[in-house]
């Protein structure tokens, strides 16, 4: 007898902590253990990211701040929680990258906590009155409608997309050739709430039945459990599946190499550094040689050309070149391919230059692939990688690899190229990023990285691989990001119905 009212008080004691108010009617100690476990998400989900590269943290990264949010704080705060787990991610992830940016940039995790907070303050209220009946879908649907969202706005792209942080596990993120990279921050938003809702119904199993509110039942958590077990197999298998299986025309490669030159600033003695590590390139075995953006202040074909067909001529190779010049109606950013043949093809230009810097592009695309002996190649431009339509477009026309000259800072090195992984699986195209200094990558059409160089440090290097071509068609090739709009529509129907729940 005297140990069951130890039970219970030990229970009621728990009970109070978790629920008890203070004199002045608020929950002091809910409110500081439900920041401090949102906080705890935001730590968690951005170590996932390089540079730490925790990856298996993007899969449970979350479940503290969703507990939080819909258990922990107090029913008029669940949005803060919400809010502070994912502006506070953004906040870590972003960290340092606009530090000479405008004000609006290094505001963004903030403007995005906010947001975040205020969308999210009648969740707790539905899935109490839907009985948590939709508890799995919810969640990962607004969270990937809203990054379809961001991934069109220029000054966003697709930074910070929570599948990212698998770059580096190819044999992963394969299903992303059909459900492009929103299908892959699904599965990643379905297991953190599955293992958020097993946390919380244990939570009501323990403490729930002292407290007037809607319970999960076993039903519900076990329906939810199954459904995402069984998602989450079926990725994998079929991810497993397409890693090791041929697909149609693998066999065909080409040695490409990316030039880094470790320039800080352009000169024409930085040109000729470049004309240098070319022909070393070529020494080596190159057929294929990728510049960095803005590699010229001038039109190679309007400018000297013949200089640069000669190079191509005597080294027997393709240069893809990077240039920028200013001309009266206004920046001109391109690249273009030379074949050994003394051919200048495109130009394309930078289709989504960088906004919120006051980049300027007067010529964008067009988004073509080009016939030459080495296959059909295409370009993109820089931060063009960080939206799916750009590479898409020319995927489209038949692209089975990409160039990428690149222009970055050092405190994005680390996470920009990676980006590329998924523009490569998602056409299935290898891509070739040449930086000017920091952060440039060969990588095959399923998603390997063949060779990198990524350094906050300024630094001198060729990269060199044998580059397996991609095939002729995708899934996401062909129907976009047919998953994300899916994932945009279920947000709007979910978020349509908050006022009609009584």
């Amino acid at each position: 007898m005297i140990v069951q009212e130890q039970e219970k008080d030990e229970q009621r004691g728990a009970t109070e902590f978790m629920y008890g108010e203070d004199s002045n009617g608020i929950p002091w100690q809910r409110l500081g253990s439900g920041l401090g476990l949102s906080m705890i998400s935001a730590f968690l989900f951005a170590a996932a990211f390089p540079p730490y590269n925790l990856w298996p943290l993007i899969f449970f990264g979350l479940a503290p701040m969703i507990f939080s949010q819909h258990r922990l704080m107090p029913e008029k705060f669940s949005g803060v929680a919400y809010g502070i787990g994912v502006g506070g991610f953004f906040g870590l992830y972003f960290m340092g990258m606009f530090g000479n940016g405008p004000w609006f940039m290094q505001a963004l995790p903030l403007s995005i906590a906010l947001i975040a907070g205020a969308a999210s303050s009648r969740d707790r209220r539905f899935h109490q009155r839907t009985n948590y009946r939709w508890f799995l879908l919810q969640g990962p649907l607004v969270w990937v409608g809203i990054e379809l969202i961001r991934g069109v706005i220029p000054t966003v792209g697709t930074w910070g997309f929570a599948a990212y942080a698998l770059y580096s596990q190819p044999w992963l993120i394969q299903p992303v050739s059909i459900f492009g990279i929103y299908g892959m921050s699904f599965l990643i938003l379905v297991v953190n709430y599955a293992l958020a809702l097993g946390v919380i119904a244990l939570y009501d199993h323990r403490w729930g039945s002292q407290k007037k509110q809607t319970l999960i039942t076993s039903s519900v958590y076990r329906k939810s459990f199954l459904g995402a077990g069984i998602t989450a197999l079926a990725w994998l298998i079929l991810s497993l599946v397409l890693f090791i299986a041929p697909f149609s025309g693998q066999g065909a490669t080409v040695r490409a190499a990316a030039v880094q030159p470790a320039l800080k600033v352009q000169t024409w003695a930085g040109v000729e550094e470049i004309i240098e590590l070319t022909r070393e390139a070529a020494d080596r075995g190159a057929e294929l040689v990728v510049w960095h953006e803005g590699a010229l202040p001038f039109d190679p074909r309007e400018e000297n050309p013949e200089a640069f067909q000669e190079l191509a001529s005597e080294l027997d190779i393709h240069l893809v070149i990077g240039y920028g010049l200013e001309t009266e109606p206004g920046y001109r950013n391109e690249a273009l391919i030379l074949t050994p043949e003394g051919e200048f093809l495109g130009p394309y230009g930078k289709d989504h230059p960088v906004a919120w810097s006051g980049e300027k592009s007067l010529t964008r695309g067009p988004h073509r692939a080009y016939p030459t002996s080495l296959g059909r190649l295409g370009m993109i431009i820089c931060y063009d990688l960080d939206f799916t339509d750009s590479i898409r477009e020319v995927a489209l026309d038949g692209a089975r690899l990409v160039a990428v000259p690149s222009l970055d800072w050092p405190a994005i090195a680390a996470k920009h190229y990676t980006h590329l992984v998924f523009r490569a699986v998602e056409n299935r195209t290898a891509v070739i990023k040449a930086d000017i200094a920091y952060d440039s990558a060969l990588i095959g059409p399923k998603g390997r990285i063949l060779a990198s160089e990524v350094s906050p440090e300024a630094e001198r290097e060729i990269l060199l691989a044998e580059v397996p071509l991609g095939p002729q068609q995708t899934w996401v090739r062909h129907l976009g990001d047919w998953f994300g709009w899916l994932c945009l529509a279920g947000m709007i129907a979910v978020l349509g119905s908050y006022p009609f729940q009584t």
